[in-house]
């Protein structure tokens, strides 16, 4: 289930979990009775384009948002970037519209446009008023059938995606240690490839790469179409069937993505990074976990629950532990990946003190993973996530952006609809039992691996002996 977002509701500690229901039940009935409710529409066009239609008639505003369901994840061996690198070129010319002119287009209507890449999918999205939406509908359109590469636009935004990977990855000691954890934590699954791409692969991508890419994959019947904001189903359904009706869907493209699957971990693993330009240190641990859509029935809210639980803030078991109970480290957190095709990931982290050894932080992490794999999490401990986490999905119905993004990431990676708007109901029904089961179960260190962020001193050292 996609997260409301990195939002973590405040409550006053002297707020009892009582008052806070109340509040909460309060919230509820007044965001149901507001014009913002969701009645979500969705339908197929013949071509196989999926559309979901949020309605929210608030102000004149739709947000437009077209979701591939293909990421880096699908990429042909050896072109690792290329799904991220078409995303570049897809705001280069098509026949009616001119190289780099997309979203100047958009910025002359008044709208914002953007894009992104992820390792199951690829989305792009204009924020424009409702009198626009059918002018943003056909330049979509129009990419999404005839873009048009020159070998002089590949090879400036070539450029330009290497230069991201220097500024983003290489330059940055604590993305080399993610992306090193990553490739350690799937053996075999291709979510062990950075998105970005391997810097001497994206170095070779190719105009011919792109194309194949783009004409394998881009096609209304491996796409979904979410427009959120001051429109309706009936509004949408025509413009939908005008604008994207007419192009051809791709035969080639399967029903269901199939990749290879990770083997049952059999080790725990550790990953070293020492660079002297690491100004804190860190330990992170990266355990592999189903996703919503892998899970069986209730394993992902509880993970939700548990993730929420151990890293949400500073009533946190581990925050409680590490930074209040015993001065270990200055920071904590933890958080579970849901929205995924394939199984993901849960994730751990702390920033020790000065002279606090990794050992003695590890420890106390282990310390209150065993703590809530053997004995039930309090009530009121349980209640208070809860709460949080629902708060939070109720609070973010108040963007339109948000919900677009929530529909097109779940329906893009196996979900559905009636999945999003069930999940608070799904987290509302997770027990004590479930929470204890699934830290026994998942937080197992044989599925895990431990990474070491540690400032290397060597270099300062043979600088001054020279």
């Amino acid at each position: 289930m996609p997260k409301p977002g990195n939002c973590r509701p405040f409550f006053r500690p002297a707020l009892t979990i009582a008052v806070i229901l109340t509040m909460f039940t309060q919230t509820i009935e007044t965001l149901n009775a507001s014009p913002a409710v969701n009645r979500v529409s969705e339908f197929k066009l013949a071509n196989g384009l999926e559309v979901v239609v949020v309605p929210d008639h608030r102000a004149p505003v739709v947000t437009h948002y077209v979701w591939y369901r293909v990421g880096s994840a699908d990429e042909p061996a050896g072109v690792s970037g290329i799904a991220h690198f078409l995303e570049h070129l897809m705001f280069k010319s098509t026949d009616k519209i001119a190289s780099g002119d997309f979203s100047k287009i958009v910025a002359r209507l008044g709208g914002q446009d953007n894009a992104f890449t992820s390792h199951d999918v690829t989305g792009y999205y204009q924020r424009i008023s409702k009198d626009r939406l059918k002018t943003v509908m056909e330049m979509e359109a129009d990419r999404m059938l005839n873009l048009k590469l020159t070998e002089k636009e590949v090879a400036t935004e070539r450029e330009v995606i290497i230069e991201e990977r220097r500024s983003r990855t290489e330059n940055s000691p604590s993305s080399i240690l993610s992306e090193q954890m990553s490739n350690a934590l799937y053996q075999n699954h291709p979510y062990r490839i950075p998105i970005i791409g391997w810097m001497h692969e994206m170095a070779k991508l190719s105009r011919e790469d792109a194309l194949a890419f783009y004409k394998r994959f881009y096609a209304p019947n491996n796409a979904t179409l979410v427009i959120a904001g001051d429109v309706d189903v009936n509004e949408i359904r025509p413009l939908a069937e005008r604008t994207f009706g007419p192009i051809a869907p791709q035969p080639a493209i399967p029903p269901q993505r199939m990749r290879p699957q990770e083997p049952v971990p059999a080790a725990p693993r550790t990953v070293t990074l020492s660079d002297p330009r690491v100004e804190q240190p860190g330990v992170r641990r990266y355990y592999l976990v189903p996703s919503a859509t892998t899970a069986a029935a209730g394993e992902s809210p509880a993970l939700d629950v548990l993730a929420q639980l151990m890293g949400g803030g500073s009533n946190s078991y581990l925050y409680r532990a590490l930074v209040i109970d015993r001065p270990l480290a200055i920071s904590t957190d933890a958080s579970y990946q849901g929205t995924a095709l394939d199984d993901s990931q849960f994730t751990i982290s702390a920033s020790p003190k000065p002279g606090v050894e990794f050992a003695e932080v590890e420890q106390a992490i282990d310390g209150v993973i065993a703590e809530v794999a053997q004995n039930a999490v309090r009530a009121e401990d349980l209640e208070r996530v809860k709460t949080q986490l629902i708060a939070a999905a109720i609070y973010a119905q108040d963007n339109q952006a948000s919900l677009a993004r929530w529909y097109g990431a779940a329906l893009t990676t196996g979900l559905s609809v009636d999945d999003v708007r069930s999940w608070p109901d799904r987290i509302r029904a997770v027990t004590a039992e479930q929470v204890r089961a699934a830290a026994q179960k998942w937080l197992d260190k044989k599925r895990s691996v431990t990474g070491y962020l540690i400032k290397d001193t060597t270099q300062k050292r043979e600088e001054k002996r020279s």
